[in-house]
């Protein structure tokens, strides 16, 4: 098969795709070379899809069941491809892409490997491919949700066409909302309000899955989050599916708010659809700012992460992965929000001890203390900011 662009023959995992040649389409420095490709790939997401991989494979292992999995943004295929050729127990793939190009390029992929008795392949609109596989019997065991920017667009038809019991998966790579730089524009999208804290990346991946849950409550299904990570650019969540209105009302009660101290790095988490009418913080008296609502519930579950870990080392999976499934796995259990040690310091004007010793000083006080994948300087603890700060200022002394 032939295209009227240039084109490259890339392997990616256990996969060989042909995928545009980028740097044809990069035409300065500060170009987005996947976005001006006639077919959208993004080789940084690699290694989303490496965890994509090893998610759907320990679903595959809880459920013991042939999985049927939809990728309705597919793009050239890759991930779908992937999911066909490295995770057992998977029976039918579905691929879609609006894209005409991007339609032709994920069929010859699909003959290129190999796999047109598996792989299926159409060309519609996400949300109008999603809906036909809504009905009892046709809903898919995964239904894996990766846009360019938000994908609360699809979230409906994607609750709708998940089976009971069956995973979800979403990217969100629109972090300027998310994070807090254009708070307003997450409240339109995902219904919450952002705050640009030293924590942002970790509301956004609750902002995401608070939007999750809210769409699915609405189809009388519950969600819960399995597991979430924060990438460089992205946020990515992966969450199961419950049918009933009682899963739904207990999903909708780990929903609430948080409220944010930027003088004292004081933080409280509030559970609840209304939140307090706060507005001092109790430590310091200054002016809270509040984030939400937003999901308060585990966005890791230990065992998912343990599985998860142990898929990736017997699969020789690359360092840097292994290494986020260990920390995610350590703060599965933490509580909400995170502490930038270096953020502190330059509040208090000293020096920046080790984390490690930060960490070591707050267990010895009695308290939780964890790394977080979130941020290479960023402490998970139950002490409260007060505590922090003053373990910092004794080992900086």
């Amino acid at each position: 098969m032939t295209f009227n662009f240039p084109v490259e023959t890339i392997q990616e995992g256990d996969a060989s795709i042909i995928v545009p040649r980028l740097e044809a389409f990069r035409r300065t420095a500060e170009v987005y070379a996947p976005s001006r490709a006639p077919v959208f790939y993004n080789p940084l997401m690699k290694l989303n899809r490496d965890v994509a991989v090893l998610a759907l494979q320990v679903h595959q292992k809880r459920t013991l069941r042939e999985l049927h999995v939809s990728e309705p943004l597919a793009g050239c295929g890759v991930r779908g491809i992937r999911f066909a050729k490295e995770v057992d127990g998977i029976s039918r793939v579905y691929l879609n892409d609006i894209n005409p190009e991007a339609f032709k390029m994920a069929q010859h992929n699909i003959r290129l490997n190999g796999l047109t008795s598996r792989v299926l392949a159409a060309n519609e609109d996400a949300n109008l491919f999603l809906s036909r596989y809504a009905a009892p019997h046709k809903r898919f065991d995964c239904v894996d949700v990766d846009p360019f920017g938000a994908p609360v667009l699809y979230l409906d038809p994607a609750v709708r066409t998940t089976r009971d019991g069956g995973l979800l998966a979403l990217t969100a790579t629109d972090l300027a909302p998310l994070c807090g730089v254009y708070p307003k524009s997450a409240l339109r999208k995902y219904g919450g309000l952002s705050l640009r804290t030293e924590y942002c990346n970790e509301i956004a991946v609750r902002l995401l899955a608070s939007c999750l849950a809210m769409t699915a409550a609405r189809h009388d299904v519950g969600t819960t989050v399995l597991f979430s990570h924060s990438t460089d650019h992205y946020v990515r969540l992966y969450a199961s599916a419950s049918y009933g209105a009682k899963k739904a009302d207990e999903s909708i009660r780990k929903i609430g708010y948080i409220h944010h101290c930027f003088t004292c790095f004081h933080r409280e988490v509030y559970i609840g659809m209304l939140p307090p009418v706060k507005q001092q913080c109790s430590e310091c008296g200054s002016h809270l700012k509040t984030a939400g609502p937003l999901w308060l519930g585990k966005i890791a579950d230990r065992e998912f992460c343990e599985l998860m870990e142990k898929e990736a080392i017997s699969r020789r999976n690359e360092e840097k992965i292994v290494k986020m499934l260990s920390l995610i796995k350590m703060e599965a259990d933490a509580p909400a929000t995170y502490y930038v040690i270096d953020k502190i310091c330059d509040k208090l004007g000293i020096p920046v001890p080790p984390l490690r010793k930060v960490i070591e000083k707050l267990r010895e006080r009695g308290c939780l203390a964890v790394q977080t994948h979130f941020h290479t300087r960023g402490i998970k603890t139950n002490a409260p900011a007060n505590t922090v700060t003053e373990t910092i200022e004794e080992i900086a002394e």
